[in-house]
């Protein structure tokens, strides 16, 4: 029969940590079970570990184990994922920061014609001043990570000194169809 490993004594701010973790409604759910572990056994101290990580909504017998041993040896960090094996980064931390401080920068103090950034213009403007093609979903992922959200951009019909006075009749009538009528049973 396998030793029954128990959950060392916790200091108080680790208890705080694990029960703020085990509460959380934000953080990855993989975090919050395996804090849900720990905090189980904090509750009844006579709880096993696999009944803890049944508990907890793992359905592995080894896996509550597995989550206190670590949690023993680590503390509150031995919870998170470790890092994993895979593809090296493209881009480094420098090109990262460059990207967010090119965004934070207003286009037209820059010498840009315009006032605010598109994505196809920030990547544009970020290739000729560093050099360093970047993709729309590392774009999009680096200014989310940051916290920075697109704004949507105030159309040109809601400026009027932009607006053509012509527009209507330059553009046609639009009372032509864009589908074909429906026609009853004849």
């Amino acid at each position: 029969m396998p030793k029954r490993i128990r959950l060392r004594t916790l200091t108080v701010d680790e208890q705080t940590e694990i029960r703020r973790l085990a509460a959380s409604r934000k953080l990855p759910i993989r975090l919050v079970q395996r804090a849900r572990i720990i905090a189980a056994m904090l509750v009844d101290p006579m709880l096993s570990a696999t009944e803890a990580g049944f508990r907890a909504g793992f359905e592995s017998s080894a896996a509550g184990s597995i989550w206190v041993g670590r949690f023993n040896e680590h503390g509150p960090a031995g919870l998170a994922d470790r890092p994993r094996s895979g593809r090296k980064p493209t881009h480094g931390q420098e090109v990262r920061s460059a990207l967010i401080d090119l965004a934070l920068q207003k286009p037209r103090s820059l010498g840009y014609p315009f006032e605010l950034w598109t994505l196809e213009r920030l990547q544009r403007a970020f290739a000729e001043r560093q050099g360093t093609h970047l993709s729309d979903s590392t774009i999009w992922t680096w200014l989310a990570e940051e916290g920075l959200e697109w704004k949507r951009q105030q159309s040109w019909f809601h400026e009027p000194e932009q607006h053509d006075p012509a527009f209507v009749e330059k553009r046609g009538p639009l009372s032509r169809p864009t589908s074909p009528p429906l026609r009853g049973p004849a």
